[in-house]
């Protein structure tokens, strides 16, 4: 069991009251970013080794200001607002410092162009300057090209981008970095550095552009990369994780529904399933989604997996004091443009993941999502996660370290199961536009389970048995006969 210090911890992660949904800063519709900062040097990495792509701007932030400031602006197209999550800013110079508080500003729906609100914090001085490093996701990144491949062919995928950085200010200096996962890469933008050279200079899966002269405030350069991806492109439009938590058991239950889809290629031609058992002995790469790998938490047991047609045995479960490997394999391949909707389910022991408080209170610790780890990664477009406490808890706090940019819904409700009464009470988080980078970020939940609660649902069942036989003692009493009269 964890020491009384690894609770109050957590109870200190608490202590600020729950997490709330990504906040909105609403603003006059001609709002613009007033020109307080400047970047200095900024270098730009963007990403394409997974099935998402992932952007990152590193950039030295310099106040040109002649008064203290606090609020950086972040611009996207109205596209990407629909599509980027997981937006996170740190200070680049000490990685132990908690994410910056981030809004979405709503000002005119019908412009272009949308703004992310970091706040600083402490007030940037005048003249002084500040590293950030900050990173997000695009999810639907990618559009294969060719649209439809052969069963045995290679897919290619196009992402589009711009080498000049987005931002609300002028930048003196920047580099950009594009990272894949392959060196074939047969098409791709080029562009003449600042120092007249033509660039991109290669480096094995990495090309490197730049450095670029001082540019205005909203400049873009728009580019393309056109490289192979031979894995599956895979989209869970949503996934609905459900945690039921049982003192009387001492169970913690989870049921995961998936809906899943392949967003690669599709098929030029219909699918040949000789061909495809054929091609198995020599297990050539392929764009098809053939199997999947769950890590759970250790002491997990008792795992099923399901689709829409029943029972799917084509699983293995490994379990031992340093894993909790769930393997599954679809009832057939997924290729670009097909859907597999699934479900999995598993039990925890309660002792595990749920701690009692010196208060008599009750600490619950587990992942927000976990998920399949893939070598190509996963993104998921909605992440509705509720977690069902017993009849009965009260004061109840949670907390989780999924970006605040990603959460759009947080509630304390009822939900009402077999033998309820009053219900329990339930946790629920809707999230948007995660990836498989944040499995296993936390979820704690603090609540007070009073003896009143715990014994309702005992007493009902004993009340309930003990109505039965008096009815059936009752309707046992009763003489149904015919008179001779």
């Amino acid at each position: 069991m964890k020491s009384l210090s690894a609770i109050a911890a957590l109870l200190g992660l608490l202590s600020a009251g729950p997490c709330g949904a990504l906040s909105t800063v609403t603003l006059p519709a001609e709002f613009k970013p007033p020109p307080v900062f400047k970047n200095a040097n900024l270098v730009h990495v963007v990403s394409v080794e997974k099935g998402y792509a992932r952007e990152q701007v590193n950039v030295l932030v310099e106040n040109i200001a002649s008064e203290p400031q606090d609020e950086y602006f972040l611009p996207f197209t109205a596209d990407q607002i629909a599509r980027v999550g997981g937006l996170e800013a740190r200070d680049r110079m000490d990685g132990k410092a908690g994410p910056f508080e981030v809004d979405l500003v709503e000002y005119d729906p019908l412009s272009d162009v949308q703004y992310y609100r970091l706040t600083l914090p402490a007030p940037l001085k005048a003249g002084a300057q500040q590293p950030l490093a900050i990173s997000w996701y695009y999810l639907k990144s990618y559009r294969p090209l060719p649209a439809s491949i052969g069963q045995d062919d290679q897919q290619f995928l196009v992402y589009d981008f711009s080498l000049y950085a987005a931002s609300a200010y002028p930048t003196l200096k920047q580099k950009t970095e594009v990272k894949l996962s392959t060196v074939t890469y047969p098409d791709y933008t080029t562009a003449i550095g600042g120092d007249g050279k033509e660039y991109p200079e290669k480096h094995g899966s990495k090309l490197l552009y730049g450095p670029f002269d001082e540019q205005p405030a909203g400049a873009v350069y728009p580019a393309q990369i056109r490289f192979e991806f031979t894995r599956p492109v895979i989209h869970v439009s949503a996934l609905d994780r459900d945690i039921e938590v049982s003192h009387w058991g001492g169970n913690v239950a989870f049921e995961e529904r998936y809906a899943l889809h392949h967003r690669g290629a599709n098929l030029s031609a219909l699918f040949n399933r000789v061909k495809w058992a054929q091609s198995q002995f020599y297990n050539p790469a392929s764009s098809a989604l053939k199997e999947l790998k769950f890590p759970l938490q250790i002491g997990s047991v008792d795992p099923y997996f399901t689709d829409a047609i029943g029972n799917v045995s084509t699983s293995r479960f490994r379990s031992s004091k340093r894993e909790a490997m769930l393997e599954l394999k679809p009832r057939y391949p997924v290729f670009g443009g097909w859907k597999y909707p699934f479900t999995i389910g598993w039990n925890t022991n309660a002792a595990n993941i749920l701690r009692n408080t010196a208060s008599g209170g009750h600490v619950l610790k587990v992942p927000f999502m976990e998920g399949p780890k893939q070598m190509e990664g996963v993104e998921y477009g909605e992440v509705n996660v509720r977690v069902l406490l017993p009849e009965g808890s009260e004061n109840v706090k949670f907390y989780t370290d999924i970006p605040d940019s990603s959460i759009v819904e947080t509630s304390i409700g009822v939900h009402k199961t077999y033998l309820d009464t009053t219900g329990r009470t339930a946790v629920v988080i809707k999230a948007k536009n995660l990836v498989d980078d944040f499995r296993f970020r936390d979820l704690i939940i603090s609540y007070d389970a009073p003896l009143s609660g715990t014994l309702r649902k005992p007493l009902v069942v004993f009340a309930s048995m003990l109505a039965v036989y008096a009815a059936a003692w009752a309707v046992g009493k009763v003489q149904v006969g015919f008179s001779s009269r």
